[in-house]
């Protein structure tokens, strides 16, 4: 906050602001009664009507014409308007010694003379400061700084300017220094208060300062400028120096001047005639009486008296220039009395809007802004610098006391010009409209008959930026109140009505001069104060700024003033209510002390209100009353005194009649009324009883009494006022004797409710007792209300949960009912609820101690608490024991939640300890309470730590091993909770150890693991977060699986094959290889096959569960021996019946062949394994056109790229290596040893010759043409509509035995060199047959016969045992293979097997009904040496070197393999037992 400048202005404090409600609105006076108490404390309020009181503005702005008052700012201030007259005089004095006052300039600024001249009188004169050297404190106290000698500077101005003025005041001749022509007074400037006081104002001008008083002075007094001075003829001369040019009319000169009553003005003519005339040496000097020294001898230019310049005292030294008065003339006119101060009125007459053209110009010119722009507090701040100052001269003009009666009020009213419209006629009766607001019904002027101006009527103010009402109070310090209509605000200041005399006293103080002038100053309004200046001296002072739209209301003898912030309108008017009678006659008594005249006569007004007794207000009726006692009384005293002093004579006068000017004290000016003092001497003048002896010298019996009234007319009229006030002091009296009866003579409720209705029937007034009565009877009627409620339990707003809060915030306190009953007590009256309040009481107090005893408790029970809350249902009282016992009992219930949840840890989760938690922080500080959450807390942290401990090791990468989890788990189960992510931790350990537990038992359990429970395992060890150690190792070996499966597929699986490697190795199920089924029919039979019983094996899915659930390599083997038996079957049987459709005697359209189910046409294809027939067109491509010599299978039988044996061996060695199960594996290994055996009879088929015995006699057999060269069939064949273009071996060209065996070597999945060779024998053989023994047409037709009659039996018998003894010898054999070695290191070299176990010798069985023979017993022994040379295993590696490590099974069979090529090791040899893949399978017979 910035610190203000010394001179700068405070504002002082705010006056206070009321906004009244409508209803308080609706009654000014009683509004007004109201504030008073408040207000009248700092003399000046304001008051903001509610915002939609907005009355329309009724002036008529074209007629409205007015002349404002000229104000000069600086001359409004009191301290400033002294400086300025006494400037004034000074220039003056030294202009009539023919001097211009130069004000001299001190520290670069003008020397302020008034404060120097008052400085060295109060400190003794000018002799005494300087034979004491005190100039030097005299400039300190004028604000100069020290050690510059500004002192002796002082001196001098002083000596110079003001010391011979000081002299002359005292009546001695004056010093006179040489001012005008010392060139030390180069430094001053000219003061401009000469020329603004000579100069006359003009008759256009509108602004014109001092106007009465320069008029006054301007006759006798000439005035001029210092250049008119040098220029014009010296008058000031030496006798008879000067030589003027003669005047026709000579003026006679007197040589003796005496003495004059009044100043003689000389004009030039008579002055130059004296100068001119011969006897020049009769002048002499008035001083010392000679006419010598002619040249050194003045002639006064008022009295044409004489003086020698050394004769002056002080003694002149040059001639001045200019006019010259002499002493005599000089104290003439400087003698003469101020003309009293006030404003002038301007030369212009202004509108409404001229005015505020102007005052808007010059506000935005002053302050180079807008308007509406400039702050107020700049604008005020401004206001009092420039009334404070006297260089600057600021003129403004103020359209003050308009009267309304002319030109129309602002506010509306009845029969005014301005047309009110009807929502706006309200405000014609509405009490705030300033023109109905003196006169109504309660207001004491109504009974003024005479229309005020300015008190009854109001007047308007149009004011302007910085014009001001200066400090004054109201005629007869009356209320005043003032409304702004419309503009920029109107700042005001007020003092409060107590500090008037204060005030007063304070401005005679600081500005005496103006009061000996001119004593009713203060009645004048043309004097102002700085606020500042009259708060540093005690006065109490405050401020508002009144906006438009709002009142300011000045209370009795409270002085105000104020000034415009811009061009505004505003409205005022007088009003007193009945309080402010005892003020007006003390105002009345206050004139008559000062002389001032009344603006109206208190005691007639008192004494028409008497006239109206009858109808008068009670309130009214008895402060009339009182105030016509005080006038009564005073007025029998003067009278008897005027008896006493003599006189006799006495007559009736109505005065009332008569105008005030008439009746007025020719003494004091007071207006009489009453009586009056006149005397025949005399006849126009007449004074109060107060001045008796102030009328003339005559006798008193030569005065005259004139009274209005007698003393016994007087009485009777105060009579009927106290009769209709008596009424009213009767219940007066009635009401107090009630409010001040003691206990035992209380009356009835309904006693005080009659008197307050009296009251408003007989309309008593709103005084304090009637406030007091209403106040108790109300307050009554409120304890008898609130007494009842708290009886019947009305007020009962508490509820059951919680303990008995509440929700009422208007309940009382157990003190408050203490005090109500107390109230009860001390009422004026009695209430009959008031014994069984003392009933409530007491059980309160009861609640209270039991409550208290509770409390003191250090753990009560919830039960205890809440039946004592229950208790306090019934009380319906605001009860300070609820909060603490509500408080103990949440915390007695939460300490159960808390001991019941302890008591459970299984229940006792993080989110219930937060909870509670929660809970335990909202209650109240309590011992208990503190150590349970102490305790929940610890819980809480160590649960949260354990929790976040546990999360984080089941989220560690890598994961910990089990073990650092089981320790962990140790710690955690010592805390009592219910910790999930620690069970899920102990959960997880132990999943953890089962599947270590199930690893373990996998691996040494001794049998090969399957696919589908290593992957389980796997899958299940990555959901756990645990470190274990064989899930790497498992984790690689089914990579190894899925390596091996994919090398296998893509071994096997054709390019967008629609098989799956599975069913490729497997033995077909699903109706052989002919079924025409699709592969999403396979499919929904799979599914079907699914829900069937277990052990049937009708799909591919049976076929793969079976696998997945057999036990061992063994029982896998069975069962996909089961699944070969089935296909071997169904794909004979698909065979036979494809041949039968294309039997010759079959109609050849009724055929439906080929994939796309239709007859046979043209060249076809035919299957040689399904036996099937396909158009060349269905199923043309690179891959399925047939080929010279080779068989051709349909696309359904090709279901494989077949590789060959060799890419195979290693895929099951690589397997073997892995050591894992799996179904594709078993199917592998099946097809195998399939594929052996069917080498081994494919083998011995052809050693003993059974591949060239087997092919029959084919021309019974012939059905259907063919175009082989080497096949000419007979012509019956040609009706035929189709054929086949490639050979083809037909089923009744073959045994059972060899068809088998071709079938079987065409299902195999491996291609074999074997199966080609088969195929070329059968197809070279049958070829080479059909080509030599070709029938004739007789022999077709006896072969088909005999066909026909041999359909369906067995071949001849010769033929099918000859092929039957050579097939069981060639199985009786048994294939070796040698090591290539060189002869005689071979057997050295070859290791001998750990195992010496005895050769069983091979069982020789054989199918069918065959037997083994005597040759067959032959060739197995001649084999028999070389038994232990050979490898067993049909994949044999023949492995070549100096050292072969061999390995016997440990079956039935004990044959020897090599190491290498069963995949044992050594070190495996030595430790385990072998056992062969025949020897696993003890179900399945080699073939």
């Amino acid at each position: 906050m910035t610190q203000s400048r010394p001179n700068e202005f405070i504002a002082p404090p705010e006056c206070p602001v009321f906004e009244p409600t409508w209803e308080e609105f609706a009654d000014p006076f009683a509004y007004i009664n109201k504030i008073r108490p408040i207000a009248e404390k700092t003399g000046i309020c304001k008051v903001r009507p509610p915002k939609e009181w907005q009355p329309p503005f009724a002036c008529d702005v074209d007629r409205l014409h007015f002349t404002p008052r000229i104000q000069r700012l600086n001359e409004l201030e009191a301290q400033t308007r002294v400086k300025l007259n006494f400037l004034d005089q000074i220039a003056k004095f030294w202009e009539l010694q023919g001097c211009t006052l130069k004000i001299p300039h001190v520290e670069r600024k003008n020397l302020d003379l008034y404060q120097l001249n008052k400085l060295v009188n109060d400190d003794r004169g000018f002799d005494a400061v300087c034979r004491e050297r005190r100039w030097s404190k005299i400039a300190l106290k004028m604000g100069f700084a020290p050690g510059k000698a500004i002192g002796s500077h002082l001196r001098s101005h002083y000596e110079r300017i003001l010391y011979p003025y000081n002299l002359f005041q005292t009546g001695a001749n004056l010093l006179k220094p040489t001012l005008t022509n010392d060139t030390k007074d180069m430094d001053y400037i000219p003061h401009d208060l000469p020329q603004r006081q000579s100069v006359q104002p003009l008759e256009t001008c509108s602004i014109a300062r001092r106007a009465k008083r320069m008029r006054a002075e301007g006759g006798c007094m000439k005035f001029e400028t210092e250049d008119d001075c040098e220029n014009r003829p010296n008058l000031r001369r030496r006798m008879g120096s000067y030589v003027a040019k003669p005047e026709p009319q000579p003026v006679e000169v007197k040589l003796e001047p005496t003495e004059h009553e009044e100043p003689i003005t000389s004009d030039k003519e008579s002055v130059l005639a004296k100068k001119n005339d011969p006897a020049v040496d009769q002048y002499m000097c008035l001083v010392c009486g000679s006419g010598s020294e002619e040249d050194r001898l003045l002639l006064c230019d008022g009295c044409d008296d004489s003086y020698h310049t050394f004769c002056l005292i002080p003694p002149l030294h040059d001639v001045p220039k200019g006019d010259w008065r002499c002493p005599k003339c000089l104290a003439q006119e400087c003698g003469k009395p101020q003309v009293a101060f006030g404003f002038e009125q301007a030369g212009r007459d202004y509108s409404l809007r001229t005015f505020g053209d102007m005052a808007d110009s010059f506000k935005s010119d002053y302050f180079n802004m807008p308007v509406h722009m400039v702050p107020t507090e700049l604008v005020e701040k401004e206001f009092w610098r420039l009334v404070s100052t006297i260089e600057e001269d600021v003129t403004v003009e103020y359209g003050a006391d308009i009267a309304s009666k002319e030109f129309g009020s602002g506010f509306p009213i009845r029969g005014g010009r301005f047309q009110v419209s009807p929502e706006d006629e309200n405000y014609l009766s509405s009490g705030w409209n300033l023109n109905n607001m003196p006169v109504i019904d309660s207001s004491v002027l109504t009974h003024v008959t005479a229309d005020i101006c300015g008190m009854k009527l109001p007047w308007l103010y149009v004011g302007m930026c910085f014009s001001s009402f200066c400090w004054h109070i109201e005629d007869h310090w009356s209320y005043s109140i003032n409304y702004l209509h419309w503009g920029e605000p109107k700042t005001w200041y007020g003092a409060p009505g107590y500090a008037a005399e204060k005030l007063e006293g304070v401005m005679r103080k600081l500005a005496p001069e103006l009061f000996e002038s001119q004593p009713d100053l203060l009645h004048q309004l043309v004097t102002i104060m700085n606020p500042n200046t009259l708060m540093n001296h005690g006065v109490p002072i405050y401020r508002t700024n009144q906006c438009a739209g709002e009142f300011v209301i000045t209370f009795p003898r409270a002085y105000h003033s104020g000034f415009n912030q811009g061009f505004n309108f505003a409205e005022a008017v007088n009003f007193c209510t009945m309080d402010w009678m005892p003020m007006g006659r003390m105002c009345v008594d206050h004139y008559r002390q000062l002389n001032r005249y009344c603006v109206f006569s208190h005691d007639e007004m008192v004494c028409k209100m008497t006239s109206k007794a009858d109808t008068m207000d009670v309130a009214l009726a008895s402060a009339v009353q009182r105030d016509m006692t005080v006038m009564l009384q005073e007025e029998d005293k003067l009278r008897d005194k005027v008896r006493k002093m003599g006189v006799q004579q006495s007559q009736q006068v109505e005065y009332d009649l008569l105008p005030d000017e008439e009746r007025q004290c020719s003494k004091c000016r007071t207006t009489c009324y009453l009586s009056a003092l006149t005397c025949p001497c005399n006849p126009g003048q007449l004074v109060c009883l107060h001045h008796a002896q102030d009328l003339c010298s005559c006798p008193p019996n030569n005065l005259t009494l004139n009274y209005r009234f007698t003393m016994a007319e007087l009485y009777p009229m105060m009579e009927a006022v106290t009769l209709r006030a008596e009424s009213y002091t009767g219940w007066v009296s009635h009401v107090s004797n009630i409010l001040e009866a003691k206990q035992d003579r209380k009356s009835s409720l309904e006693v005080l409710r009659s008197l307050v209705e009296e009251a408003e029937v007989k309309q008593f007034p709103k005084s304090d007792l009637l406030r007091q009565l209403c106040t108790v009877s109300l307050d009554a009627e409120k304890c008898a209300v609130v007494a009842q409620q708290l009886l019947n339990g009305k007020r009962q707003t508490r509820y059951r949960s919680g303990g008995g809060k509440s929700q009422s915030q208007n309940l009382l306190t157990v003190e408050e009912l203490r005090l109500f009953v107390r109230q009860l007590h001390n009422l004026p009256c009695s209430i009959r609820q008031a014994p069984l309040l003392m009933d409530l009481l007491t059980r309160v107090d009861d609640f209270q101690q039991r409550s208290e005893r509770l409390l003191c408790d250090g753990a009560p029970s919830p039960a205890e608490l809440q039946t004592l809350l229950d208790v306090s249902l019934g009380l319906d009282v605001e009860l300070p024991q609820l909060v603490p016992l509500r408080e103990r009992l949440e915390q007695a219930r939460w300490l159960e939640v808390v001991q019941g949840a302890s008591s459970q840890p299984h229940s006792l989760c993080l989110d219930t300890m937060r909870r509670l938690i929660d809970q335990g922080v909202g209650l109240a500080p309590h011992a208990l309470v503190e150590k349970a959450m102490a305790r929940l807390q610890e819980l809480l942290t160590m649960s949260e730590h354990w929790e976040e401990r546990a999360l984080g090791l089941m989220e560690a990468r890598p994961c910990h091993c089990v073990e650092t989890l089981e320790a962990t788990l140790q710690e955690v189960d010592s805390i009592p909770a219910y910790l999930p992510n620690c069970l899920l931790l102990k959960d997880t350990v132990d999943q953890a150890k089962d599947w270590l537990q199930e690893a373990d038992t996998l691996q040494l359990g001794g049998r090969i693991p399957v696919l589908d429970t290593l992957t389980d395992l796997v899958s299940r060890a990555k959901a756990i977060p645990v470190w274990l150690d064989p899930l790497a190792r498992l984790e690689a070996l089914v990579s190894d699986v899925q390596a091996w499966k994919e090398s296998a597929a893509k071994t096997f699986l054709m390019k967008n094959s629609p098989y799956s490697l599975l069913e490729v190795l497997c033995p077909q199920c699903e109706g052989g290889t002919g079924s025409q089924k699709s592969k999403s029919k396979r499919a929904k039979d799979a599914a079907q096959c699914s829900k069937r019983n277990e052990t049937l094996l009708d799909c591919l899915s049976d076929v793969e569960r079976a696998l997945l659930e057999s036990k061992d390599s063994a029982s896998a083997m069975a069962t996909l021996a089961e699944v070969r038996q089935k296909e071997m079957e169904s794909l004979l049987a698909l065979r036979a019946s494809n041949e039968s459709k294309l039997l010759p005697a079959g109609d050849c359209g009724a055929l439906r062949v080929c994939v796309c189910h239709k007859a046979p046409l043209g060249a076809m294809l035919q299957c040689e394994l399904c036996s099937d027939t396909f158009h060349r067109s269905c199923v043309s491509g690179s891959n399925q056109d047939p080929r010279p010599n080779q068989a051709w299978l349909c696309p359904h039988c090709r279901r494989s790229e077949k590789p060959p044996l060799d890419r195979v061996l290693p895929l099951l060695a690589s397997l073997q290596r892995i050591r894992v199960r799996l179904p594709e594996g078993d199917a592998l290994r099946f097809l195998i040893e399939r594929t052996v055996r069917w080498q081994h009879r494919v083998q011995q088929a052809s050693a003993e010759g059974v591949l060239g015995e087997g092919v029959a006699v084919m021309t019974s057999h012939q059905r259907w043409g063919s175009s082989s060269p080497t096949w000419v069939p007979s012509q019956e064949t040609y009706s035929a509509s189709f054929y086949t273009d490639h050979q083809c071996i037909p089923l009744q060209g073959l045994s059972p035995e060899l068809e088998e065996l071709m079938v079987e070597g065409f299902l195999l999945q491996v291609t074999l060199p074997e199966t080609q060779q088969l195929y070329m024998s059968l197809l070279s053989r049958l070829a080479s047959h059909n080509h030599t023994d070709s029938p004739s047409p007789q022999h077709s037709t006896e072969q088909d016969q005999h066909k026909h009659n041999s359909q369906g039996g067995s071949p001849p018998h010769n033929q099918n045992g000859v092929a039957c003894l050579k097939k069981e010898a060639m199985n009786g054999k048994r294939t070796k293979r040698h090591m290539e070695k060189e002869g005689s290191e071979r057997k050295d070299k070859a290791k001998k097997p750990r195992k010496k176990k005895p050769k069983m010798e091979r069982s020789q069985g054989a199918k069918g009904t065959c037997s083994p023979t005597t040759t067959h017993s032959d060739l197995s022994l001649s084999d028999s040496d070389e038994d232990f040379t050979l490898c067993a295993a049909p994949w044999c590696r023949e492995p070549e070197g100096k050292q072969v490590n061999w390995v016997q099974c440990d079956g039935s069979c004990q044959q020897w393999f090599h190491q290498i090529c069963v995949g044992v090791s050594a070190k495996q040899a030595e430790k385990e037992d072998y056992i062969c893949i025949s020897c696993t399978q003890p179900d399945h017979t080699r073939e």
